[in-house]
Formats: C-alpha cells, structure tokens, sequence
C-alpha cells in the first residue's frame, strides 16, 4: 500500500512537472511567433485578441499603454519608422506565467516614428522584456533598454564623444598633425567657409582632399601663421558642436595681422565629421590682405 501510494505521488508530480513545461514551451512559442509576425513582417493584425489579452498593458513612463488598439498604435510607430528591420530574440525563458526576453533590434528611419520625420539613420539596440502571460496571452510586457543610445542613434541626443572628437581635431590642427586632422573626417565631408572669406570660391569642398588643397594648403601658403585661439566648445542637438574663439594670424605680403571673431558648426554621425561651416569676420580679413 505504501509502495502504491509513493507510486501515485510520484506520477501525480511527473504529470504536473510535464504540464507546467509544456505551459511555458507553448507561451515561448506563441510569443515568438507573435513578434516575429509584428516587427519583422510588419504584421499588425496580430495585435488581436487571439494573441493579447483585452488589457494588454505596456508599463510605460510617464503614462502605461493599455488596450490591444493603444497598443497597437504604439507599435505602428516602428513599422512605419523603420525599414530593412531585423528584429531577434536572442533568448527567451520562462516559469509558470512569466517570461523574460533578451531581443536585439536593426533597422533604419526612413519614416515617421512618434512624429519625428526620418534621418536616414541607422539603429542598433538591445535590451530585455519582462512579460506576463494570461490564459495563453500575453497581458503585460515592459521594456529595459539603453534609451540614451537609441535616442543618439537618431539624432535626437547627441553622442557625448562629439566634443572630445573635435576637442582633438583642433589640439592636432595646433600641433600641425594634418593626418590626425583628416582621420576623423567622412570621406564625403561637406566642408563650407564663410560667403567673402578669401577661400570660399571652392565652396562646398567634397572630402579631406580637397580640404587640405583648397583651404589647408593655401593658409600655409599666404600666412605666416594661423592660430585658432579662446576655443569654446559647445554640445548641440542633431550630434552638432559649436565651437566660438578667435583667429589670430599674420598675412605674409604685408605683416598685417588680424585678431577676430570666428565660430565652427560641426556636423557628426558614428564618429566622424560629416560637415563644416565657418562664420567670420570676412570683411575684417579681406581688409588686411588688401593693405
């Protein structure tokens, strides 16, 4: 009779055990399959109240997303966002009602997400969901993610390594390390000077190339010397930098020399330097050379 009834507990604990694996093998599996259908396919229709729970709930600050039509409208923002998305759940585990997502998303901006207009630029992110399931649905995720870095890859934040980017450029500019100048450049640099300044006639300068012919070359030709002093660095938006300073420099036909206002708009994206436009006294620099 013991031995039956050791038997009996031990099939009652086997059944339960196979149960509660099977119960979390179909969750994985429905909520792979869901996301899959939404973000990489676009699929919206599978928000639905097959796959959600009538009160999905996205726990979201400041205000949680709640309904399968507010959630869906949330995530219409991705799919009309991005293109060439590539959506991954690089893993997905579970216990009893509980999963835990670790995901990894590509795509680039080519439309309107949450009524920004699209940049052209490309994202790369990852982070973690936590989500209940309900009755086979999924009722409630919430996201973990570096915000920041997403936020920089749009354009929206700008990347804290700008200024220190350019912080260096004009350290080796000093220096007279012109290389070093032109690593940090895109090779498809849009390089502007200030309307009358007496190198404009090139303007726009495409690539390092011309930079160092057009400008850098004829400034070591005509000047005795060109320093770039009282260097103010300031971080905008859209991974902009502003610098502010003087020009302190001595033209070589004549001696006279010039010590004026001077601003730089610098253009960033992955590190390099996609854009430059000077502003400066030009009639101030044009008189000096006609002395």
């Amino acid at each position: 009779m013991k031995n039956s009834f050791t038997l009996f507990i031990f099939l009652l604990v086997l059944c339960m055990t196979s149960c509660y694996n099977s119960k979390v093998e179909n969750n994985i599996k429905m909520y792979s399959n869901v996301w899959d259908e939404v973000i990489n396919n676009g699929n919206l229709d599978e928000i639905n109240g097959t796959n959600f729970d009538k009160d999905i709930t996205l726990v979201y600050s400041p205000e949680s997303i709640v309904g399968i039509e507010n959630f869906k409208a949330y995530y219409r923002n991705f799919t009309t966002g991005f293109s060439d998305v590539k959506f991954t759940i690089v893993d997905l585990f579970g216990q009893d009602d509980k999963l835990v997502k670790h995901w990894k998303f590509v795509g680039k901006h080519t439309g309107d997400f949450f009524g920004m207009s699209a940049t052209g630029n490309i994202v790369n992110v990852e982070g973690t969901t936590l989500v209940k399931m309900k009755d086979g649905k999924i009722a409630q995720e919430q996201d973990f993610m570096d915000n920041m870095v997403f936020m920089q890859q749009l354009g929206i934040v700008s990347s804290p390594e700008n200024v220190s980017i350019i912080e260096k450029l004009y350290n080796d500019f000093k220096t007279g390390d012109i290389p070093a100048v032109g690593a940090v450049m895109d090779t498809k640099i849009v390089w502007n000077e200030a309307e009358n300044f007496p190198f404009a006639d090139g303007n726009p300068y495409i690539g390092f190339d011309a930079i160092r012919k057009g400008v850098f070359a004829r400034i070591g030709s005509d000047w005795e010397y060109w320093n770039l002093t009282d260097i103010n660095l300031n971080e905008m938006a859209n991974n902009k930098v502003l610098a502010t300073g003087r020009y302190q420099a001595k033209y070589k036909k004549n001696g006279a020399v010039i010590n004026l206002q001077m601003a730089h708009l610098w253009t960033l994206k992955d590190g390099k330097i996609i854009s430059f436009q000077q502003y400066a006294d030009t009639k101030g620099i044009v008189d000096v050379m006609k002395k």
